[in-house]
């Protein structure tokens, strides 16, 4: 084991250990109002993110950046070659950004891209594109590939299937997460916004979920041809109305993976990709938690599902 691993694999244990975890989120949540839930945040790592936070947009995404920001801190730490482990897993920063693009076509009132450093796939390129043409273009010809339109729901869509692709292919370890998320997207996208997939989308799913699921006539029946790691999502899950179940469930399962990493492991691969699930979920739920303070405190079962 290289010295680069080690010392990859040392710094993000330390990252993990700093994380509020599902006590510090409850507490959190709990506050009556989002101004006491920021100042929860004083003592852990999204403090210098989230301290000049007007609301809870603002507080939500500076929860993220923080995410991101420790992401890039861990590939430098990480020998020649070890931040392409890592590209995959932020992949969606890259997605906020153009879909933020997307909604601000004029860039007056675009948010400020999310700071991808070493771990952008090609957001520089994409961010020089003016228009949702040019924008597919771009898509085309980087490892993101063509998404099959140019509207914004196709741009959007086409970049989160071809994540999980890229995800299952070059981390392997997060392989079933992968699938975990092309079948969530995928049954969005068929049985609740009622929108057939792109060729491009439609290709990258079945070779996630295999051929039969994303053109299943009903949603009895994509369920009965998902894989077993996606088909475990579903298994409760009965209408498409409560996929939100199966999302909760997903997180769940990244955290249990991400830790049996974390702690089957020594150094290596294993243990840094383990970091960042914990790390993912950990954002997740304290951005879960502001929004249950902002709205008085009232926990969410997001908190019984991962708590």
């Amino acid at each position: 084991m290289s010295a680069g691993w080690v010392a990859g694999t040392v710094r993000a244990r330390v990252l993990v250990d700093r994380c509020p975890g599902a006590a510090g989120a409850r507490e959190i949540a709990s506050c009556v109002t989002l101004g006491r839930a920021l100042q929860q945040l004083a003592g852990t790592p999204y403090a210098k993110y989230t301290r000049a936070a007007a609301g809870l947009p603002e507080a939500q995404r500076a929860v993220s950046a923080t995410l991101l920001w420790h992401a890039r801190v861990l590939a430098g730490w990480l020998p020649p070659g070890g931040a392409r482990l890592l590209v995959p897993l932020v992949s969606g920063f890259e997605i906020a950004n153009v879909a933020a693009r997307l909604s601000a076509p004029d860039r007056a009132y675009a948010l400020e891209p999310y700071r991808l450093g070493a771990l952008e796939t090609a957001w520089r390129r994409l961010a020089e594109a003016g228009t949702p043409a040019e924008l597919r273009a771009a898509l085309a010809a980087s490892p993101w590939g063509d998404p099959g339109d140019d509207t914004p729901w196709a741009l959007v869509t086409g970049m989160r299937m071809a994540a999980a692709h890229r995800t299952a292919v070059a981390v392997p370890q997060a392989r079933n997460w992968a699938v975990g998320r092309a079948a969530l997207l995928t049954a969005r996208e068929l049985y609740v916004h009622g929108r057939s997939l792109l060729e491009p989308v439609r290709h990258d799913a079945a070779r996630l979920l295999g051929t039969r699921a994303p053109t299943a006539p009903s949603y009895q029946e994509f369920r009965e041809h998902l894989p077993p790691p996606a088909r475990r999502l579903l298994t409760d899950v009965a209408e498409p109305d409560g996929l939100w179940r199966a999302e909760a469930r997903w997180w769940h399962t990244v955290l249990d993976d991400g830790t049996a990493m974390l702690r089957g492991s020594r150094y290596g691969p294993r243990v840094v990709v383990g970091s960042v699930a914990v790390l993912s979920v950990d954002a997740w739920r304290v951005r879960a938690a502001l929004e249950s303070a902002a709205r008085g405190g009232r926990l969410g079962e997001v908190f019984d599902a991962l708590g």
